[in-house]
């Protein structure tokens, strides 16, 4: 079985850190990626992908990120349960990230605004001037 996942997007909101009884650092966000679907008015439609992280990453996370922040991770999706104060069982699916890479200098975004991220198509990646030839054939998706 394979149970791995690649996300790009951006956090929803500062991340926040706790500690396991044995001290260890719990790293919580949320990440904001858009869907390929489109909703009924043709609107851009966004998922919301609850993470958690460990350890020094976990740390890190939480030093030099912050609402907005454009971050890779890597990982895998958890499914757990529990009981609610008021008595009903909740479902939570999230994803445990082995790891998150920084996407912008620290200074790059904040929270009056976001940055524009620039997507490139085929053409322009296979330009004269590179030295490296690419067709559609040779790329994965």
């Amino acid at each position: 079985m394979i149970n791995s996942v690649v996300i790009v997007g951006r956090l929803v909101r500062d991340p926040e850190l706790r500690r396991t009884t044995s001290g260890l650092a719990v790293a919580s966000f949320t990440i904001a990626v858009d869907n390929r679907t489109r909703g009924p008015n043709n609107e851009r439609t966004t998922s919301f992908i609850p993470c958690v992280v460990y350890g020094v990453v976990g740390e890190n996370t939480v030093k030099y990120t912050h609402k907005g922040s454009l971050v890779g991770i890597t990982g895998r999706i958890n499914q757990r349960s529990y009981d609610a104060k008021d008595g009903r069982k909740v479902q939570v699916i999230e994803v445990i990230c082995d790891s998150v890479k920084f996407l912008e200098s620290k200074g790059q975004n904040d929270e009056r605004g976001f940055e524009p991220v620039v997507e490139e198509n085929v053409e322009d990646i296979n330009d004269s001037s590179s030295n490296v030839e690419l067709s559609e054939d040779d790329l994965p998706f």
